[in-house]
């Protein structure tokens, strides 16, 4: 419960009303015996049909007071827990869009959404349900036993001797009951963690043919789940019976020697119905019992897990940003790396690279597959962190920006094009809210788009589907081309986003990316020459570092890699044109 308590702070003034009209509905509800065994007395000794209704007026009062306060002890206090459920789920979106790329390598996304659904339900149950019925079972067990007492201690000792016991037996079963969810829940964030890719993977799926063997897959977790499940189950079918098998062994001491007391004239008739009435109301606190058992160990063990996912700091954040920095600060675009070494773990991916990139110019990254070159770009808008003075935007270190000072400076279209299931408007909109209709036509026409999507029956309006489903690849890589575009950034960085996109769409688009980007800083990372052969600078990267650098013709001249690149594809044009 430590991870709540600032959140239930929050509405300490709701649970003391809860715990007032909690504390209330019982004091009028243990009456309600009382009246009962005065009512046998009354007719026992005779009396008249008035003072009879009056009884039974008092009686039926007593329920509906008991009924209003109940109410709202319910209304508040299960209101509370809904309202600590909304914040939760509130702060740990935000914190999950402040954590970084390594974050979500360690934590799978079925995971997470069952964290963000089942156990926050739990946590729910635990602030709601759990405390209230907690609550009334203590203060009507202590009610109880206050009046139990007055009419006879002797008989209260006796008929609540078996007690104990049915401490012993909360505690035998709840450590199990905590045990099991822990592992429930776990394996409810494997069949979500399944069924989330095998959704977002459905196309990949059908085209290996693999439906028969996903589905068994799925269905061995799902067996899993439910043997878990059931496990959970048995245990609290044993739980409850057992308790009230106690209870019963306390019905029958009372019977017994309730009636002997009576028999002896140590009570009367009238104390002895009031008596068991009182035994009869703990009925359900004592079942209670078991079932706010299995709500605190659910919801403590989900609090942990939610916990866990709370106090996961970010490794890279703002605690060395410059202050004096402002929130719409405009950068000029020149980037600087200086002897920058990066590793993943112990993995060395960059070595020594040292490189000027001058604001308003352009630079091109070439190399084979896995040489850094996703690498490189991903550090300018820390998606990685360059280590401390490696990488310096308009001669100050890239740590001294604000995150969102940076990465608004930044367009940024990755290797793997994202589109969210909205309208192209809200796609290409996404990184600049507050983009005309005018700024979405610019953009559209510089990556040469605009014309495909103004012939789509609802135009710009159009609904993409769910990561852009409804478009081919080469429209959706023009379509984040475009939204970078939107944002007209101090920085454009492309990663290798003209990939599906063929040679005659590629020189517009390049055509329009150069009027639309004549004083921003462009990095393109590309494996066609025809891609970056007119930028100001090529580096080429091989095994992290740069083993050539320079323009197009300089690079010819060399004859070494890039050389060998471009007749490598200049062959292969023409025997595409001979073909």
């Amino acid at each position: 419960m430590q991870p709540l308590l600032g959140y239930m702070r929050r509405y300490r003034w709701g649970y003391v009303w809860g715990t007032l009209s909690c504390v209330v509905t019982n004091i009028i509800w243990v009456q309600f015996p009382a009246v009962l065994g005065n009512a046998v007395n009354r007719i026992e000794h005779g009396t008249t049909h008035k003072e009879v209704l009056l009884l039974a007026g008092l009686l039926v009062l007593i329920s509906l007071a008991k009924g209003i306060f109940l109410y709202t002890q319910r209304w508040v206090l299960i209101g509370i827990s809904r309202d600590i459920e909304l914040d939760l789920r509130n702060d740990l979106f935000r914190k999950l869009e402040q954590q970084d790329s390594g974050f979500y390598q360690r934590y799978r996304t079925g995971d997470i959404m069952a964290r963000m659904t089942n156990d926050l339900n739990a946590v729910r149950m635990l602030l709601g349900p759990g405390l209230m019925y907690s609550a009334n079972t203590i203060f009507l067990s202590v009610f109880a036993m206050f009046f139990m007492i007055r009419i006879s201690p002797y008989l209260t000792l006796v008929a609540l001797a078996p007690m104990p016991l049915a401490s012993i037996l909360v505690q035998y079963f709840g450590s199990r009951i905590h045990s099991r969810f822990e592992r429930i829940q776990a394996s409810f964030s494997d069949i979500s963690a399944q069924a989330q890719e095998n959704y977002s993977g459905a196309r990949l799926v059908r085209a290996f043919a693999r439906e028969e063997s996903e589905i068994s897959i799925f269905e061995r977790l799902n067996r899993e789940y439910i043997r878990r499940s059931l496990r959970l189950v048995q245990l609290m079918g044993m739980l409850w019976p057992t308790l009230e098998f106690v209870l019963g062994i306390s019905m029958i001491i009372t019977l017994l020697v309730g009636g002997h007391l009576v028999i002896s004239g140590r009570i009367n008739v009238g104390e002895f119905v009031a008596f068991n009435t009182y035994m009869i109301l703990l009925i359900w606190p004592i079942i209670a019992v078991g079932w706010v058992i299995n709500i605190f160990e659910r919801g403590t063990a989900s609090v942990k897990r939610i916990d866990e996912l709370l106090h996961a700091e970010p490794s890279i954040d703002d605690r060395a940003a410059d202050s004096s920095i402002g929130h719409d600060t405009v950068l000029k675009g020149e980037i600087e790396f200086r002897h920058l070494n990066f590793s993943y773990g112990d993995t060395p991916v960059l070595r020594d690279i040292s490189l000027r990139i001058p604001a308003g110019s352009s630079l091109a990254i070439v190399g084979p597959t896995g040489c850094g070159k996703s690498t490189l770009v991903n550090l300018i808008s820390r998606i990685y962190d360059a280590p401390e003075g490696a990488l310096l935007i308009d001669g100050r270190p890239v740590r001294d920006y604000p995150l969102d000072v940076l990465r608004r400076n930044i367009g940024m279209v990755p290797q793997e094009t994202f589109l969210f299931s909205e309208t192209i408007r809200e796609n290409l909109a996404f990184g600049a809210p507050q983009a005309t209709q005018e700024d979405l036509l610019e953009a559209a026409e510089a990556a040469h788009i605009r014309q495909e999507f103004e012939e789509f029956p609802q135009g710009f309006q159009t609904m993409v589907g769910e990561r852009g489903v409804t478009l081919s690849g080469g429209q959706k890589q023009r379509s984040a081309i475009a939204r970078a575009l939107v944002r007209r950034p101090a920085i454009l960085i492309l990663d290798d986003a003209l990939a599906s996109v063929d040679t005659y769409t590629e020189e517009r688009i390049l055509g329009g990316l150069h009027r639309f980007t004549a004083s921003s800083t462009t990095i393109l990372i590309s494996h066609r020459v025809s891609t970056v052969r007119n930028a100001d600078q090529i580096a080429v990267l091989d095994h992290g570092r740069i083993v050539e650098l320079g323009r197009h013709e300089e690079l010819l001249a060399l004859d070494g890699y890039y050389a060998s690149l471009f007749q490598k594809q200049q062959l292969e044009e023409e025997l595409t044109v001979a073909g």
